[in-house]
């Protein structure tokens, strides 16, 4: 008695944890898990730190050289005649300071593009996690709507066989296709949570977010996955390569960087030009230092050329500044190419989805629908066998498997494309 006492009650905690969890598991639209995703990611917040320190840099970049005060005092008799003094030192720097500022403030955009760029390409990936999590959902939904069907074949081969119409090999045949699909539905219910747990980690969060969207067959799947309809027409390839030269991060990045390297070259230059020194200051001789005999005062001034490039002229400073220059002009070409070659292979794929959607909406889902209707039908009627059944069910399971991949692939090449031209919707394509 003791030990059913113990197993009811783990029996009862163990449906109350899982109760809890469910219960805790919120569900949140695509919206709402970028915004989420936004506020916890420690990545775009490092990122705005490295914001910061580039603005602030523009500021240091424009300091003025700080003053040095200068003092001299004699004492006993080598102060006998000579005066004591007071002043301040202060080098003019000539033809640097703006080169500096200009360099930093190119490093401080290439700074905010990189920042901005993060938090286009996380929200990228919280689209991308999101209907890789729906597309999961999907698959369980129409599989678990074959299995259904397979239940209804079984069903119908188990009142045939009680007639005597079907033999035991029909039933075994049926029993081990229903068996099969459950063997998929459990892989399919595991790539659940393996979705479900990748969607979280994009978020920087723990497992207890759920995708809203249920499945792609949800009511306005499209709108709420912001994917526009397949049967939009996607505007020429010209425009949209003329939208991502305007739009990349990857190529606004790669010429601010020229425009740094330049800056670089003109400061490493600005340092063969010698800088000035100017001071200035109060002189005295106290009374019995000089042989007036009275307290005499005075100024002076002075102005000096500093830094000259006698010894060490920078040319190898110099030399590399050009180099630099020419290994970031190298690598906006690089980026260019590959910003061509990257978004004409999106370009296509997303047309090559649309078609092959379209082509499984227009006719073929309704087409092996209606043929397995048929087949089932004369099936019950005795007009064909079980084994004809069967393989019409496992083209049609071949079908509906085949039509949510080709969502799950439209949906990818979709958030690829926008990738790519680095836009975040529709409307900026719709506007071309």
């Amino acid at each position: 008695m003791h030990k059913k006492s113990l197993l009811t009650l783990f029996i009862f905690f163990s449906f109350t944890l899982c109760a809890f969890c469910i219960e805790e598991l919120s569900k949140i639209s695509l919206d709402e898990a970028i915004q989420i995703a936004i506020e916890n990611s420690i990545d775009l917040q490092s990122e705005k730190l490295n914001v910061q320190i580039a603005k602030n840099n523009i500021k240091s970049a424009n300091r003025l050289q700080n003053p040095s005060i200068d003092s001299g005092w004699m004492f006993g008799e080598a102060g006998s005649g000579n005066p004591h003094g007071i002043g301040a030192t202060q080098v003019i720097e000539l033809f640097k300071r703006k080169h500096r500022k200009k360099s930093a403030q190119a490093s401080y955009e290439v700074s905010d593009e990189t920042s901005k760029y993060k938090n286009f390409d996380l929200k990228m990936d919280v689209r991308e996690a999101y209907i890789n999590l729906v597309s999961a959902k999907s698959i369980v939904d129409s599989l678990e709507i074959e299995e259904r069907s397979l239940l209804e074949i079984n069903r119908l081969v188990k009142q045939r066989y009680k007639q005597g119409k079907a033999s035991e090999t029909d039933v075994i045949q049926s029993d081990i296709s229903i068996n099969h699909i459950k063997t998929q539905l459990n892989t399919a219910r595991t790539n659940i949570m393996a979705a479900r747990f990748q969607f979280n980690s994009v978020m920087d969060t723990d497992p207890i977010y759920d995708s809203s969207v249920e499945s792609f067959e949800d009511d306005n799947a499209f709108e709420k996955l912001h994917t526009p309809s397949p049967k939009l027409t996607v505007p020429p390839f010209n425009d949209i390569l003329a939208l991502a030269e305007h739009n990349r991060y990857d190529l606004k990045i790669a010429q601010k960087e020229i425009e740094v390297a330049k800056n670089n070259l003109k400061i490493e230059t600005s340092k063969r030009v010698p800088d000035l020194e100017v001071g200035a200051g109060y002189l005295f001789q106290p009374v019995g230092m000089n042989d007036s005999g009275r307290f005499l005062s005075g100024a002076y001034t002075n102005v000096s050329l500093v830094n000259m490039p006698i010894f060490y002229n920078y040319s190898p400073e110099i030399k590399n500044a050009k180099l630099e220059i020419e290994k970031a002009e190298l690598k906006y070409a690089a980026a260019q190419n590959n910003a061509f070659a990257n978004l004409s292979s999106a370009y296509e794929k997303l047309l090559n989805a649309k078609v092959n959607l379209n082509y499984y909406t227009d006719s073929l889902i309704e087409d092996s629908r209606h043929m397995m209707l048929t087949s089932k039908k004369n099936y019950e009627q005795g007009k064909t066998d079980l084994t004809s059944l069967i393989l019409i069910e496992q083209s049609y399971r071949s079908i509906i498997l085949g039509y949510t991949s080709a969502l799950a692939q439209y949906y990818s090449a979709w958030i690829n494309f926008l990738r790519e031209v680095d836009v975040e919707n529709l409307d900026d394509l719709v506007s071309l």
